[in-house]
């Protein structure tokens, strides 16, 4: 199988929601060693590595940058996705992260509005356009509410998804979102053309069905759906386990396991 969507990376203790400083992702890995033993004993014959993030301090993704490409260039089977910002406040930053772009194995650029900013970001245009001139996914959490929603995240297909891939992790990461999607927003933009993707990590229960379903009925979307672990913030077992169960062995499967992610990322 090929995991579309993992994280290289150990950040530090920090006190989430006003609690203590915790580590919650427990399988977060430091080195390549690690990350290969783990492909390794999972039988994880590709994957596309991103920095781990989700302490409130850019420095800490931004420095796991080099560490994605030295990981995609020791090993064939790793492609790697480059953490970027559209936050002005983070344009030095984002314009250092942009001239990794070209390098051997790159094949992603990771957006995520967790740390701050949204989809009016003055930064956005020069991502894109890296992007297109690179050949890359622009590869976008989505979540509920805030800036992360996909009714926000979504304006970012309608405005880019003409002329750049946009991989919406977590297909929008709720159900209100699923609903949307499933029921015809995901469907209409590539009716319309958009190079939208997406991966079922963190989605709820019913929507790997729903939308393997609505794949079949409508006869669409099987080439713009991608398994993802989301290691170590998701689970890689079991969110296999969900959409092999959905798949059933089908062609659908091939294309969730294999193909689609040598389309976006190989």
């Amino acid at each position: 199988m090929n995991d579309a969507h993992r994280h290289l990376g150990i950040l530090p203790a920090y006190p989430f929601y006003g609690g203590p400083p915790v580590n919650p992702d427990t399988t977060a890995r430091a080195t390549i060693d690690e990350l290969i033993a783990d492909l390794d004993a999972e039988g994880t014959e590709r994957a596309l590595i991103l920095p781990n993030y989700g302490v409130p301090d850019p420095d800490v993704a931004f420095g796991f940058n080099n560490l994605v490409v030295e990981a995609a260039q020791r090993d064939d089977r790793i492609r790697a996705g480059l953490w970027v910002s559209a936050k002005a406040d983070d344009a030095s930053r984002t314009a250092q992260a942009l001239e990794l772009a070209k390098e051997p194995g790159v094949r992603a650029l990771k957006l995520s509005f967790l740390l701050g900013g949204g989809t009016e970001d003055p930064g956005l245009d020069a991502i894109f356009a890296a992007a297109l001139e690179h050949d890359l996914t622009v590869h976008v959490h989505t979540s509920p509410g805030a800036a992360s929603d996909i009714d926000r995240v979504g304006t970012l297909v309608d405005r880019y998804g003409d002329d750049v891939r946009v991989h919406l992790v977590h297909f929008g990461g709720g159900m209100s979102a699923h609903i949307k999607l499933i029921g015809g927003r995901f469907f209409d933009w590539i009716t319309a053309g958009k190079q939208v993707y997406t991966d079922l990590s963190w989605a709820i229960g019913f929507a790997p069905r729903w939308l393997a379903q609505e794949i079949d009925r409508r006869g669409i979307g099987h080439d713009r759906v991608l398994f993802a672990s989301d290691e170590p913030w998701g689970d890689h077992a079991g969110e296999s386990a969900r959409l092999r169960a959905v798949t059933g062995g089908s062609e659908l499967t091939k294309a969730v396991f294999h193909t689609n992610f040598d389309k976006l990322y190989g």
